[in-house]
């Protein structure tokens, strides 16, 4: 079924595009995206496959931009260690854990804004962040330094303070993953998440950030592939309609639009499919499909025509797809509104006073146990945890600042023993400083036993963690930056001695 011709099918088609924000391959605008803006499509996600450079992607939202009035561009831009518009060389603003053990509200507001600033810049109007999950899991698999912390009165605090700064900058908001997905220590990317406790638990501690984001007059929220004991029963919170409709709108009060997290996450496209995923989601009371990264004119055609086979069926009222039609009509006349708004009232001045935001907030999240000795000339042995789906594939670390046959890397997946690789990490390092780079140690046995062989023979080696410091090994000089971006490798940097401030 099309949708292309005249007549109710059309019509209905018409109606479930205005729900859609698919993805597309490559960095330029395929002619079925333009057409579909044309004719109604809501708008795109913009992934970091489609991002070359800054001059590419602002011509690519220019062309999007201009096929329709106001189309959603959305982007999973959450800084720290998720980015996509700087996926190239990593974000210069630190993530919400370094916002969130600096603690002040005024500062996290401040980069959220120069964030916003950024992205309202290149035409983007909906970001997909902030996450405002508590995270009590220390093991955590997909939420970890994407989290304010693991206090609930610090992360909605927080919470509100990201809203204000993101939304004064012309750009829309969205909480994620409702109800909270920090308590879990499964990915919903690859199965549906339990979220640990019960749902007085769950009111208790994870609800309040996003109540708090939504007293901050946040546009968006998006539900997690997250199945809540006593709430969503077997169902996913993403495809509930006792989380989203009885819940989210009815307890919690939210009126704004209900973003689906990906469908393409094996939580929900495992067992249903992406095309009858999207159809449960939008009975549930999801207002805008998200297909995610690696989607083509395929998926969005058969989800398009799923919506339209489930109205025809009478399994799902048209009334269901206009309410959310409306909905986002509506945030894109917000978008509209915002951007003005944004653009006539004082704001940061340029891309330098951004990025020095986003430098002052990493220097003031670091941690420094100890004095360092200047590094003059040192081995980086930087231990390389495996990817994050979420994160992809980023630059980290700290050897921009040493050169390359100074550095050497070790997975902490790769075959070996740990104390052969810290031996062949010793070896090259006598008689120079040793500094090891680490990235939630906590979470992998292997580059804590590394770490141990090195501070045993060199108690002199100056670790640096990336991620969250859970574990904190008896170095003399240890040093946490609470993510791994280029604000904080910078900052890092500087302290250590390996480039002048």
């Amino acid at each position: 079924m099309s949708g292309r011709g005249p007549g109710p099918d059309r019509a209905l088609a018409r109606l479930a595009d205005a729900l859609l924000i698919p993805p597309f391959p490559g960095s330029f605008a395929p002619a079925w995206v333009l057409s579909a803006l044309a004719e109604g499509l809501a708008g795109v996600t913009v992934f970091g496959p489609n991002i070359s450079g800054p001059e590419q992607l602002s011509g690519l939202i220019a062309e999007l931009r201009a096929a329709a009035d106001e189309p959603v561009i959305a982007i999973d831009e959450e800084g720290g260690d998720v980015t996509r518009i700087a996926h190239l060389t990593g974000s210069p603003y630190p993530g919400n854990a370094a916002l969130g053990a600096v603690d002040d509200i005024a500062l996290t507001e401040a980069v959220y804004r120069a964030l916003g600033a950024d992205l309202a810049a290149l035409g983007v109007n909906l970001n997909l962040a902030p996450s405002v999950d508590v995270n009590t899991a220390a093991d955590n698999p997909v939420i970890g330094t994407r989290s304010f912390g693991a206090s609930t009165e610090l992360v909605a605090r927080h919470a509100a303070a990201a809203v204000a700064g993101l939304q004064a900058a012309g750009v829309a908001a969205c909480a994620k993953h409702f109800p909270g997905h920090g308590s879990t220590s499964r990915d919903s990317h690859d199965v549906i998440a339990a979220v640990d406790g019960t749902m007085d638990e769950v009111t208790r501690r994870d609800l309040p950030p996003f109540a708090a984001a939504i007293a901050a007059g946040i546009r968006a929220v998006m539900p997690g592939h997250l199945r809540v004991p006593g709430l969503t029963g077997d169902l996913p919170a993403s495809l509930s309609p006792a989380a989203l409709t009885g819940l989210l709108r009815g307890e919690l009060g939210f009126t704004g639009v209900i973003v689906s997290d990906a469908l393409e996450m094996r939580a929900v496209s495992g067992p249903y499919g992406i095309a009858e995923a999207a159809v449960l989601a939008v009975m549930a009371g999801t207002d805008l499909l998200c297909f995610g990264r690696d989607q083509d004119e395929q998926t969005y055609l058969g989800v398009r025509d799923a919506l339209v086979t489930a109205v025809r069926s009478g399994r799902m009222p048209a009334g269901r797809l206009e309410e959310s039609a409306a909905r986002v009509t509506e945030l894109r006349a917000w978008a509209t509104a915002a951007r003005r708004a944004a653009s006539s009232g004082a704001g940061l001045a340029d891309g330098a006073d951004r990025a020095s935001v986003g430098l002052i907030a990493a220097r003031r999240a670091i941690r420094l146990v100890g004095t360092p000795a200047p590094m003059v000339d040192p081995l980086l042995v930087e231990i390389v945890p495996p990817s994050n789906i979420a994160v992809g594939t980023v630059p980290w670390g700290l050897s921009n600042w040493v050169p390359a046959d100074r550095v050497m890397r070790i997975s902490t997946t790769a075959d070996g023993t740990a104390s052969a690789e810290a031996s062949a990490v010793l070896a090259a390092a006598a008689g120079r400083p040793l500094l090891a780079v680490v990235r939630d140690a906590h979470r992998y046995p292997a580059a804590k036993e590394i770490v141990r062989i090195l501070l045993a023979s060199r108690p002199d080696t100056v670790i640096v963690e990336m991620g969250l410091p859970v574990w904190q090994p008896p170095a003399k000089v240890y040093l946490a930056t609470f993510g791994a971006t280029s604000a904080s490798s910078r900052e890092a940097a500087e302290l250590l001695g390996l480039v002048a401030p």
